[in-house]
C-alpha cells in the first residue's frame, strides 16, 4: 500500500477529515456526480475519497482520454465535467483534449496533482520523481485559468471557484494543481458553499434600442448562430426572432443543434456549399450570435465583411477579432435576443422563406448524392434509424459529412471536434456522454482516429455504458490521403496496417460485427446495435470523399485562386 493510500485509510477510519475529502465535497456542492481518471501514486488519496464520498470516479486507459470523457460528458449534459490525473507526464497527457475543449467552449475541470510542497524549492528544478519546472504552466494556453493551490485548508474554496469559473460564459476547460501532500493533509473549518449562480447578463437598453433600429431598417437579414447560442440554451429565443424578421438561420459546427431540424428558418446546410453561401453576400444584416467567426466556417475569412454586422457575445473581444461589428450587444445570447425579441416588430414573408429554404434543402440533398452516394446512404440512414440519439463524430471523412449535413435533432446531441481539430476525440468523449444519462451515444470515427484510444475499449468493457462505435475502415487516414492525391504528391504515411477491429473489439469482450458499405445491411445492423443495452462496435468498410466543407474543397479558396 502506498503512503497516500496509507495516510487516506488512517483519515478515514480516525474520522480526520483531509484535503482530499473536501476536494471531493466541493466537487459535489457543484453538481458532479460522476469523474474521469487514472490513477498515480500521487493522486491515490483522491480514489478514497471519491468512494468514501459516493462520487463515482470512472477509470479510463490515458489521460487524454480522462480529459475526452469529461468533455463529452459536459457537451452532452451542460454541466462541469471533471477529469483527475496524476502529476507531470500524467497531466501533460491531457493538453491535447484540454485544448479541444477550450476551443470548442466545454466546461471541463483538469484536477491534476504536483509534486509534494515538502520536495518543492523555489526555481530549482531538483529532478524528484514527476517534477516539471512548471506545471500549471503548461496549462495556461489551453485553459480559462491555471491554478495551484496552496493549502491543504483552501482546497475546497479553490475547487469550488475553478468549478464556477469552468461554468461561467464563455465556459471552457480550467486547471487545479494540487501538491499531493495537501491530499492528506488534516484540515478543519467550515466547508465553503457554492454561491449562488448570477442572472444572466443582459446587454444595455441604449444598445438594444440600437440594434433594433437595425433589425427593423434590414430587408435581408441573416442570422449566424454559434456553439455560444447553444451553450446558453438559446434555441427557443432564437427561433422565435428568426421568424419574427423572417430570418434565414446559418449554424456553426458547433452550433449544430441550437435549432430543431424542423424549422422553418433553419438553413439545410453550411456556408461552404455556394447557395448556401450565398445567404452570407446577399445579406444587409448578419446578426452573428455567440460565434467568433471562426476560420473553419468562414472558409479563412474569406467570406466578405457584411453591410452591417450586429453581434451578440459573452466577449466584445471574441466577436470582433475576426470580422469587426458595427455594434456588439455584451451579454448571454438567450437574454440577449429575448431583448431583441421583445422590441422587434414582426415582418411579413416567413411563408417565402420556408418554401424557399425548402427548395435549397432539395438541392442540398442532391448535391450530397452526386458528390458521394455512399454518403448520402449514410446520412440517409443516420436520419432514420438514430432520429433522436446522441452522436459524436470525429475527425474522419464520415464525420465531416455528418458535422455538414447530418440531422441534428436538438441542443447537445451532436458533438464534433472543430474546435481545435483533435483527431481521436470522438470514441472517448463518447464514453463520458454515454454515461451521463441522456440516453445511447453513438460514435462515428475512422480506423486511424479510433486507433488513438482504443485501449478504451477496456474502460468500455468495463463500465458497460449505452455506447455504439461505428469504425469506418478505409485503410488509413483518407482526408489525408486525398490532400496528397489533391495535391500531386504521393501518399506517405497514410496507408495503415490496422487490426482486425472485430477481434480487437471481441477480445476486450466487447460485441462486434462488419458490414460493406452503407446499404440495407448496414441500416440493419446499426438498427439491432442501437437497440442492445450495453456496448458494441460496427465496422464498415467504406471509402468516401471529403464533402465540400472540406478546406481542400472551399469554394472561396478555389475563386480566389
Amino acid at each position: 500500500m502506498s503512503s497516500a493510500t496509507e495516510a487516506t485509510a488512517t483519515a478515514t477510519a480516525t474520522g480526520v477529515r483531509t484535503g482530499a475529502d473536501d476536494l471531493v465535497a466541493a466537487l459535489q456542492e457543484l453538481g458532479v456526480e460522476i469523474a474521469f481518471g487514472l490513477p498515480g501514486v500521487h493522486n491515490l488519496a483522491l480514489w478514497e475519497a471519491a468512494a468514501a464520498a459516493g462520487l463515482r470516479l470512472v477509470g479510463v486507459r490515458h489521460e487524454q482520454t480522462a480529459v475526452y470523457a469529461a468533455d463529452g460528458y459536459a457537451r452532452a449534459t451542460g454541466r462541469l465535467g471533471v477529469a483527475v490525473v496524476t502529476t507531470g507526464p500524467g497531466a501533460a497527457n491531457t493538453l491535447g483534449a484540454t485544448g479541444e475543449a477550450m476551443a470548442s467552449g466545454a466546461p471541463v475541470l483538469v484536477v491534476a496533482t504536483d509534486i509534494p510542497t515538502t520536495l518543492r524549492r523555489p526555481g530549482v528544478h531538483r529532478g524528484v520523481l514527476h517534477e516539471t519546472r512548471d506545471q500549471g504552466a503548461m496549462f495556461a494556453p489551453v485553459t480559462k485559468a491555471a491554478v495551484t493551490c496552496q493549502e491543504s485548508g483552501q482546497l475546497g474554496a479553490e475547487t469550488l471557484r475553478c468549478g464556477v469559473l469552468a461554468l461561467t460564459a464563455a465556459t471552457g476547460p480550467v486547471y487545479l494543481g494540487v501538491p499531493t501532500d495537501l491530499l492528506t493533509d488534516p484540515v478543519d473549518g467550515t466547508r465553503p458553499t457554492a454561491p449562488e449562480p448570477l442572472p444572466p447578463a443582459t446587454a444595455p437598453q441604449p444598445d438594444v434600442a440600437r440594434a433594433v433600429e437595425l433589425l427593423t431598417a434590414a430587408r435581408r437579414p441573416l442570422i449566424w448562430a454559434g456553439g455560444g447560442a447553444l451553450r446558453s440554451g438559446a434555441g427557443e429565443v432564437l427561433g422565435r426572432l428568426a421568424e419574427q424578421l423572417a430570418a434565414p438561420v446559418v449554424t456553426t459546427y458547433n452550433g449544430r443543434g441550437v435549432l430543431p431540424p424542423d424549422h422553418p428558418c433553419l438553413v439545410p446546410g453550411p456556408a461552404h456549399v455556394p447557395e448556401i453561401g450565398a445567404l452570407w453576400d446577399d445579406a444587409d444584416l448578419v446578426i452573428a450570435v455567440g460565434s467568433d467567426l471562426d476560420g473553419m466556417t468562414t472558409q479563412n475569412w474569406a467570406m466578405p465583411q457584411p453591410p452591417t454586422l450586429l453581434a451578440v457575445n459573452v466577449d466584445a473581444a471574441d466577436a470582433n477579432k475576426n470580422y469587426p461589428a458595427d455594434l456588439t450587444l455584451v451579454g448571454d445570447a438567450t437574454a440577449v435576443v429575448g431583448q431583441l425579441l421583445a422590441g422587434t416588430p414582426p415582418r411579413d414573408g416567413l411563408p417565402e422563406l420556408r418554401e424557399r429554404l425548402a427548395g435549397l434543402g432539395q438541392r442540398v440533398r442532391a448535391l450530397v448524392a452526386a458528390e458521394d452516394p455512399q454518403a448520402a446512404q449514410l446520412l440517409d440512414v443516420l436520419a432514420r434509424v438514430a432520429p433522436d440519439g446522441l452522436l459524436l463524430a470525429d475527425m474522419c471523412i464520415a464525420g465531416y459529412w455528418v458535422a455538414a449535413f447530418g440531422r441534428v435533432p436538438g441542443p447537445r446531441r451532436f458533438a464534433f471536434p472543430m474546435g481545435w481539430g483533435t483527431l481521436g476525440y470522438a470514441f472517448p468523449a463518447a464514453l463520458g456522454a454515454a454515461l451521463a444519462g441522456q440516453g445511447r451515444a453513438l460514435a462515428l470515427v475512422g480506423d486511424g482516429g479510433f486507433l488513438f484510444a482504443c485501449g478504451e475499449l477496456a474502460a468500455v468493457a468495463q463500465e458497460q455504458p449505452p455506447l455504439t462505435v461505428v469504425i469506418v475502415d478505409d485503410g488509413g487516414y483518407g482526408m489525408l490521403r486525398f490532400d496528397q492525391v489533391h495535391s500531386g504528391a504521393p501518399t506517405r504515411g497514410v496507408d495503415l496496417a490496422t487490426p482486425d477491429f472485430v477481434a480487437l473489439a471481441r477480445s476486450f469482450g466487447v460485441p462486434a460485427d462488419a458490414v460493406d458499405g452503407f446499404g440495407s445491411e448496414f441500416e440493419d445492423r446499426l438498427t439491432a446495435a442501437l437497440g442492445a443495452t450495453g456496448p458494441n462496435v460496427l465496422v464498415v468498410q467504406a471509402a468516401l470523399t471529403p464533402p465540400p466543407s472540406t478546406s481542400p474543397r472551399w469554394y472561396r479558396r478555389q475563386a480566389q485562386r
